[in-house]
């Protein structure tokens, strides 16, 4: 059979390609994709033709290729059902619902141990939020919130969004949301975000004012987090932190050049700066965490969250390019966007 792959052909170019696809082998899976999501993070870092070979983030995808030379395929948050079964499937997965790291493309052979079974209970726009919930849980335990602390977070984007919903389940004394589009903090105080305020009143000292100062020189954010995006954001980041504050940086920069600004204020605040990264759970955690467990919870907290109230546009696949482009050029309309087969 023939099915219908995404490529990435060139900045800012993708192509729908037909390619010949073998029936499955043993052990193998056929999948009818149904939905799939756009990354509005590391997705548009390749679309933009910001990753290479070097700069390209390892995670759960083992169907990703190793290359990130033009054209290559990307994407990974897929949602189909199971059509047909290589020798040694068990005849029960024909029919499943099932999700996937995957590439975006109209079908896909997998290992059964590339597939999650989605519960009768999932929703299917809301399973495409796996990896982006996955993500975040993994941010938290990096960062490690602890009662009665000071949290801002630096884009609210999903990511962004979903690391506010979770901390808002915990006692902070503060919970802060920094965006540049007025309809993002809008979002951010829905998913529990105490106050909401632009990078550029960030900038003149506002948000710091907003805090308790125990004592002098020493006010600013105890875990502060960089989900923007924006190289920028990891200088303001760093000035909102206070005494021993923690910066859990989870923003993929790609080619993009961060220039950081670790003046003395830095060194004499013993300000830490975390790097998190889902395909792997945090040494310090790792004795009783594994990536079973951290799904696991991810899985419970979409429950929660419901987070495909923030889906703001449905496009069919053969639209992709318009998808990609709206991405790009409308961050104010588009949050997140998915692709219908």
């Amino acid at each position: 059979m023939k099915r219908r792959s995404l490529f990435f052909v060139s900045p800012q170019h993708v192509e729908i390609r037909e390619e010949q696809l073998p029936a499955p082998a043993a052990g193998q899976a056929l999948v009818q994709t149904i939905v799939s999501a756009i990354s509005a993070g590391t997705e548009m870092l390749a679309y933009h033709g910001q990753i290479t070979d070097e700069t390209a983030p390892e995670g759960n995808n083992p169907s990703l290729q190793s290359s990130f030379q033009y054209p290559f395929k990307y994407g990974y948050s897929c949602v189909g059902q199971v059509v047909s079964l290589g020798a040694g499937v068990p005849a029960e997965w024909v029919g499943r619902r099932v999700f996937s790291f995957h590439p975006h493309e109209s079908h896909f052979l997998a290992g059964l141990e590339e597939l999650m079974p989605l519960a009768d209970s999932m929703p299917i726009e809301r399973a495409l939020f796996i990896p982006n919930m996955e993500t975040s849980v993994n941010f938290l335990l990096d960062g490690r919130p602890v009662i009665g602390e000071q949290a801002a977070i630096f884009g609210m984007g999903v990511v962004g969004l979903l690391t506010i919903s979770l901390l808002a389940q915990f006692p902070l004394q503060t919970l802060i949301g920094i965006d540049r589009l007025e309809r993002r903090r809008a979002l951010a105080l829905e998913a529990g975000a105490h106050a909401v305020f632009s990078p550029e009143e960030m900038a003149t000292g506002l948000l710091k004012s907003i805090l308790p100062s125990p004592e002098k020189g020493k006010n600013g954010f105890d875990l502060v987090f960089e989900l923007s995006g924006s190289p920028d954001a990891l200088n303001q980041a760093i000035a909102a932190a206070g005494f021993a504050g923690r910066i859990v940086i989870g923003s993929w920069y790609g080619r993009k050049t961060v220039k950081l600004e670790l003046d003395g204020r830095f060194h004499r605040s013993r300000i830490q700066l975390v790097s998190s990264q889902v395909s792997t759970v945090t040494p310090g955690l790792a004795g009783r965490w594994d990536k079973s467990r951290r799904m696991t919870l991810a899985l419970q907290q979409l429950d929660v969250v419901k987070p495909e109230r923030w889906i703001t546009h449905r496009m069919t696949f053969t639209d992709a390019q318009a998808a990609y482009d709206m991405l790009a050029e409308s961050p104010k309309e588009a949050l997140q966007v998915i692709l219908v087969y």
